[in-house]
């Protein structure tokens, strides 16, 4: 089974990115739409219970955030793979600018997460780990090779 943890600013491109890769195989568990880590804890442990797959669609900004998530995960055997997301602050900012309620996003808080932006390491536990960016409104996803 697969644990998917996604990292990056928020307006990246996670969730369209979970939407056409992942979303028929795949729960996602979003703090988007679960708003209390209770309901995510739920979740969780029903994926772990069923062994069904999931992606962490949140942004997961630091190790420590990321680590809660792998060591769950490891304990109940599954797979962990890392996908972090190309995090240019202006990209993000004007993608952000076109969104609409509550998926616009304050300014200071993508901001915050940028400056909390730690990349993603093989030593927390992932056992895969790829970069994705944007080209031309178009996903490219390339192995990790600890370059940006």
């Amino acid at each position: 089974m697969e644990a998917i943890i996604f990292c990056g600013i928020q307006a990246t491109g996670k969730t369209s990115f979970f939407k056409d890769n992942f979303f028929k195989t795949h729960i996602r568990i979003s703090m988007d739409q679960l708003n209390t880590r209770n309901k995510e804890n739920r979740f969780l442990e029903v994926c772990f219970t069923t062994q069904q797959p999931f992606v962490i669609d949140n942004t997961n900004p630091t190790k420590e955030e990321r680590q809660k998530y792998i060591a769950r995960a490891k304990e109940h055997k599954f797979k962990v793979i890392g996908y972090y997301f190309q995090s240019k602050l202006q990209e993000s900012l004007v993608r952000n600018s076109s969104r609409s309620g509550k998926e616009n996003i304050p300014e200071v808080g993508i901001k915050g997460t940028y400056n909390r932006l730690e990349l993603p390491e093989f030593t927390e536990g992932f056992d895969e780990l790829f970069y994705v960016e944007i080209e031309n409104n178009a996903f490219t996803v390339k192995k990790w090779t600890n370059e940006i």
